[in-house]
């Protein structure tokens, strides 16, 4: 779930970062689109707020469960080293 939640709060960052931009590059005669980038930023603002709550209080649950022990296999230990293998020509024919 925490990487759901991080994808999610990166989303909701991109959205207000080009709302943003877009807001700044408004023509100064249209009002109505103007208003509704406001809108619609102040909406993605809140919505960027819970997501941050939320991630950081993810983020605080992790702890608690290493305390009771609840560890999960594939991270107790380091991953052993990839086996890499060399590919191996075919032996050359003798041409006579």
């Amino acid at each position: 779930m925490a990487k759901t939640i991080d994808l999610e709060l990166t989303r909701a960052e991109v959205e207000v970062i080009e709302l943003e931009a877009r807001l700044r590059v408004v023509p100064m005669n249209d009002t109505q689109l103007s208003d509704a980038l406001k809108t619609a930023l102040v909406a993605k603002k809140e919505r960027l707020k819970k997501l941050r709550t939320l991630h950081a209080a993810a983020g605080r649950a992790r702890p608690a469960d290493k305390e009771n022990g609840d560890v999960n296999p594939l991270h107790a230990q380091r991953r052993p080293p990839l086996k890499r293998t060399v590919p191996q020509r075919p032996p050359a024919k003798s041409s006579k």
